[in-house]
């Protein structure tokens, strides 16, 4: 059972290399990366120092085995021999007995003694070989034998004797080649084993040094996606790291400061130069018309085409200064007040607030509201943003005397808000960046007022901080279809 479990040493190795991480200070990326290598080669290293050893083992014990059964039969091969010489000898000693045969006889009873005694002490089976050695001292009385029954007798019992000694050998040599094989296969499920253990704590180390390679990394795009965000507050600074990336993160946050101050500067011109306009704008606007009207004096033709000129150039001009105050008052809107709204409620209001506009285009609005969407959770104003700058897109770009529909569904999750008209349809490549803001069409509004491209991306605006999305949707009954994808509350 010890062979099948691995050493203490590697259950600690993780405990040693984890402390190992914690202690040591990373200075660098390049630190990081070698440090990372060369601790998940470490239990790979082991393994293959504990393969050469076990190899090591095995070699040696195979070769020490090899080594006793080699000598193990050529000795038990010679004592069979012997034995034979031994019997032959004796017999020829009887029937001729003299001093050369008396001779030759003591030789081999001596020399077979002297190969079985060290021979019996490697077999260990003390039963057999004392067997033997019993069997060797009668013999040694062959010159007093003088009845060739009892020499017989005593021949058969040595065969006897000696055959038991090379089946002892040969069971001794079975159980020793079992062993051997019991050895091999617990060698072979220890470094299974090890090989299992060591993998996993290798791919261990490997995920663990990653996630130290990657952690700096994903905070570096966890700030600069809250950078692309806008958000004013970041992830807290690391204190520690590698300096590259330490240092790479000091720079988005000096970046993310100076965007928030130049964001900070670019509100704050906006909100101001929008604000003095409108005041002497009106009272341009004011102006143009009591020149329109002939209230200061009668106009001759030509007087009349400026002033007409100028009132379309400060309707322009006061329909820029709205959308950016509008565009303005959305970026200054960080998070959307939910509350559950009649939709009915915000069309009408949309719809009334544009209803000189849709008298004047001669279109006619048709509305559908499915009983799902009859109340909807959302942020009342960004949602009229949202339907009053798709109705006025309508308005402005769609066909004249024709229908405007207006429909809210629901989805298995989401609310579905479509706006649709007739008219131009707009093309796919015009459909990449029409949400962009000062992005306007190719084509002429019908009030021959040049936009400030800010609607549709208000529209967008609104439904990204709503958690939707808007897209261009190709329908059967209208060539231009805008539908606002928002999610339910569920879904929130």
């Amino acid at each position: 059972m010890q062979l099948l479990m691995p050493r203490p040493g590697y259950v600690m190795l993780k405990k040693i290399h984890l402390k190992l991480f914690r202690h040591v200070q990373i200075r660098s990326l390049k630190q990081l990366i070698f440090g990372s290598f060369i601790v998940a080669l470490i239990p790979l290293f082991t393994l293959l120092w504990q393969s050469q050893n076990d190899l090591a083992k095995l070699n040696h014990n195979t070769v020490t085995e090899t080594q006793f059964f080699v000598k193990t039969a050529g000795t038990i091969r010679n004592l069979e021999n012997m034995a034979l010489d031994i019997e032959r000898l004796l017999r020829q000693h009887f029937v001729l007995p003299n001093a050369t045969l008396k001779r030759l006889n003591d030789d081999s009873l001596n020399l077979f003694q002297d190969q079985l005694t060290p021979f019996c002490q490697q077999l260990n089976d003390a039963d057999v070989c004392g067997h033997v050695h019993r069997q060797l001292i009668q013999l040694e009385n062959y010159s007093s034998m003088t009845d060739k029954i009892v020499l017989d007798a005593h021949l058969q019992s040595f065969r006897i004797a000696v055959s038991t000694l090379s089946d002892g050998v040969r069971d001794t040599v079975n159980e020793r080649v079992s062993k051997q094989q019991d050895y091999l296969s617990k060698l072979q499920q220890k470094q299974a084993w090890s090989t299992a253990v060591l993998t996993v704590l290798s791919l261990t180390l490997i995920i663990f040094a990653t996630k130290l390679i990657i952690k700096p990394v994903n905070k570096l795009k966890d700030i600069i996606g809250a950078i692309a965000e806008n958000q004013n507050d970041l992830p807290a600074k690391s204190s520690s790291g590698p300096r590259e990336l330490i240092a790479v993160e000091k720079d988005l946050f000096a970046l993310h400061q100076r965007i928030q101050q130049l964001e900070k500067v670019r509100t704050a011109l906006l909100r101001h130069a929008s604000h003095e306009l409108k005041t002497p704008l009106a009272s341009f606007k004011e102006g143009c018309a009591l020149l329109a009207e002939e209230m200061v004096g009668p106009l001759s033709v030509q007087q009349k085409e400026v002033v007409t000129l100028l009132q379309a150039s400060t309707t322009r001009l006061n329909l820029l200064i709205e959308k950016l105050l509008d565009y303005n008052a959305l970026l200054q809107q960080a998070e959307p007040s939910i509350e559950n709204i009649k939709s009915a409620n915000i069309i009408q209001e949309c719809l009334t607030q544009n209803g000189l506009a849709l008298k004047q285009s001669g279109c006619i609005v048709e509305v559908e509201v499915s009983d799902g969407a009859l109340t909807i959770p959302t942020d009342a104003e960004l949602f009229r943003r949202i339907l009053d700058n798709l109705i006025s897109n309508a308005i402005a770009h769609g066909a004249l005397q024709t229908r405007i529909y207006v429909a809210i569904t629901v989805d298995i999750n989401s609310y579905l808000l479509d706006v649709a008209n007739h008219g131009n349809p707009i093309s796919a490549e015009a459909r990449t960046d029409i949400f962009e803001p000062f992005k306007r069409g190719d084509f002429m509004r019908n009030d021959r007022v040049i936009g400030a491209g800010l609607g549709l991306s208000i529209v967008a605006d609104c439904s990204r901080l709503l958690g939707g999305t808007v897209t261009i949707v190709d329908v059967d009954y209208a060539e231009v279809c805008f539908r606002i994808k928002l999610p339910r509350n569920d879904a929130q």
